[in-house]
């Protein structure tokens, strides 16, 4: 739990109700503020746990147009804030709308101020709570695999792969789009390995012209060729003891595949210009985005050395298929990069929240680090928010959680997918779906879907 003084913003146009309130909560650090703008103020300087605030705020003090205005602000800014909505006498009808514009509770005068006190101590103890649960959440997120966010199943998965190939000494292939984090993966594997303590050595295949490459990896004799001027170890033997990652092995040119191949055969490595076969120890990670399958249909990569490198498999899925993951990696990329730029960001906005899950992320994890970054050092206010993102054009409209509409989308998806299957043979579609002949009919007529055989006025029999 936080151990600073308590907060508590109170949004009141009455002073001696204000008064009042100050001495009702001495154990808190009381905040005032009489209209909208002073109280989005005092919001943006303190950021308050707890609101205690009025619905008939001026200009229009005996109405509630204003309040809900205000409320909607508060939220907005700060979703996580807990605000207790004051209602006059008997206006019940005002509380329950405030509750389901994001209030978390009401209370109605006159001020009984034990029980008001009571729902303020309660509000701060569940704000306290939800942080140490996004605390703790973010801390079980992050896998044991250094830098691996694991959040959601399909990067738990991977997770679990790499710590059962890590102790081993197989040749292991990633496969991902660019930017899924693949030479964090490579990294991983050698952590977690007994080489831990060795030289973890990278090469990136393509950005390394064909000339050249053989000699990074594998090194060259004095005189090889001109500019040759002394013998060179290549990255094959800098590993030795420990972990080589060939990035990009999709782009290797077939006459150095073969080559790589014997090595991966023999453990041994011939420098340019040399006939001494040096033995070498080295665990092979590689890793491409490519298509390997159809290189090899194409004939832009061996068969051979496709089987030798892939002993073991592991798939990054990108970023747009983490259904779950996206959130919880924005916000450990957040408070890494206002760590390092000495930034004071508390979260993202509620739309900046919509906007990271409804973005297709083409450029994958590189790109929504990237963003962060951006975003964080551009920042006016203590929230990133879709703007600052770059994402103001995405729809940010909330993601539909009612189960009704999402069981009916799903149903119907189902029922159109089982009729298509079974060419709109409706009995062969219940037999799909699980379900009797007359309960798919009825909810053919429930969704309005038609089928050919209830077009025609086959009788549900």
């Amino acid at each position: 739990m936080s151990e600073q003084r308590r907060r508590l913003l109170v949004v009141e146009d009455d002073r001696g109700l204000q008064s009042q309130l100050r001495w009702c909560f001495e154990d808190y650090e009381v905040l005032v503020a009489e209209d909208r703008e002073s109280a989005l103020g005092q919001l943006r300087r303190h950021e308050p746990a707890v609101v205690l605030q009025d619905l008939g705020l001026p200009p229009d003090a005996e109405g509630v147009s204003e309040g809900f205005a205000t409320l909607e602000q508060i939220l907005a800014m700060a979703p996580s804030t807990k605000v207790i909505v004051v209602t006059g006498h008997g206006d019940q009808h005002n509380a329950v709308k405030a509750v389901g514009l994001g209030a978390y509770d009401f209370y109605q005068k006159p001020v009984d101020t034990d029980v008001l006190q009571l729902i303020v101590d309660r509000a701060w103890q569940i704000h306290e709570l939800e942080l140490e649960n996004q605390r703790l959440a973010r801390q079980q997120a992050v896998s044991p695999l250094d830098g691996i966010v694991a959040a959601g199943p399909k990067m738990l998965q991977v997770c679990r792969i790499i710590e059962k190939v890590a102790p081993t000494t197989a040749t292991t292939l990633v496969l991902g789009e660019s930017g899924t984090g693949k030479e964090l993966m490579a990294r991983a594997i050698h952590s977690l390995s007994p080489r831990a303590d060795r030289a973890f050595v990278a090469i990136n295949c393509a950005a390394i012209p064909e000339a050249l490459l053989e000699s990074e990896l594998f090194g060259h004799e004095k005189g090889a060729f001109t500019g040759a001027v002394r013998q060179t170890p290549g990255k094959v033997e800098t590993a030795d003891g420990g972990t080589l990652f060939l990035d990009e092995i999709g782009d290797m040119p077939l006459a150095l595949q073969a080559k790589l191949l014997r090595f991966l055969q023999e453990r041994v490595v011939e420098r340019v210009g040399g006939r001494e076969e040096i033995p070498v120890d080295v665990r092979v990670v590689c890793a491409t985005n490519q298509d390997l399958d159809a290189a090899i249909r194409e004939g832009r990569f061996r068969e051979d050395l496709y089987y030798r490198i892939s002993e073991i498999t592991v798939r990054l899925p990108p970023l747009r298929e983490r259904e779950i993951g996206k959130l919880v990696l924005a916000r450990i990329l957040l408070e890494k990069a206002a760590s390092q730029h000495r930034r004071r960001i508390s979260g993202f906005s509620a739309d900046a929240q919509h906007a990271i899950e409804n973005h297709s992320w083409p450029g994958n994890v590189r790109e929504l680090e990237n963003k962060i970054r951006s975003a964080v050092i551009l920042a006016e206010g203590k929230h990133v928010t879709a703007a600052d993102l770059g994402l103001g054009d995405i729809d940010a409209s909330p993601p539909n959680l009612n189960l009704r509409e999402v069981r009916r989308i799903a149903e119907t998806e189902a029922i159109r997918r089982a009729l298509t299957l079974s060419k709109d043979n409706v009995s062969q579609a219940a037999k799909l779906l699980g379900i009797t002949r007359p309960t798919l009919y009825d909810l053919l007529q429930k969704y309005g879907i038609q089928s050919a055989e209830k077009a025609d006025g086959s009788s549900p029999g």
